[in-house]
């Protein structure tokens, strides 16, 4: 078991609970959490089915994780990927999708322009999804200064 050093990961009754499990935490003051893992617990306690009194078993447990991550890659849409599905992505139907989806909202501005006041969301495949980016190269100015 990984958390931070929260007051809920850190508390005595979850450290009794976890009983023999192995413990570890991020160090003191190191801000470097992991922020994947962090989101995926986000998603899964604000699902509708989220357990609030924990899981029967480890088999039960297990069942209600490949349920939420099928509904994740499967069902649920991701804004950095365009509002279209891992499994969309993955399996190359993001673009047509996406393509067709701008023009149904390019056809609705179309038609009634007053309801639009600014740009329509956007619609294209990215090249790049990053978690955490890559710190960006010095240009040649910035590294002279």
């Amino acid at each position: 078991m990984h958390a931070d050093n929260g007051a809920a990961p850190t508390a005595y009754t979850l450290k009794a609970e976890a009983g023999d499990a192995r413990h570890s935490s991020v160090l003191p003051g190191v801000s470097d959490d992991n922020a994947h893992m962090e989101a995926w617990f986000r998603t899964a306690k604000y699902r509708p089915s989220y357990p609030t009194k924990g899981f029967a078993d480890l088999d039960a447990a297990r069942a209600w994780a490949l349920k939420l991550v099928t509904w994740y890659n499967g069902e649920h849409l991701h804004s950095a990927i365009g509002f279209v599905t891992p499994t969309q992505r993955h399996a190359g139907d993001a673009s047509a999708l996406l393509a067709r989806r701008k023009r149904v909202y390019e056809a609705a501005r179309a038609r009634n322009p007053r309801r639009w006041s600014r740009a329509t969301r956007r619609r294209h495949d990215p090249d790049h999804v990053w978690l955490n980016p890559p710190p960006k190269a010095a240009t040649p100015t910035e590294a002279a200064a």
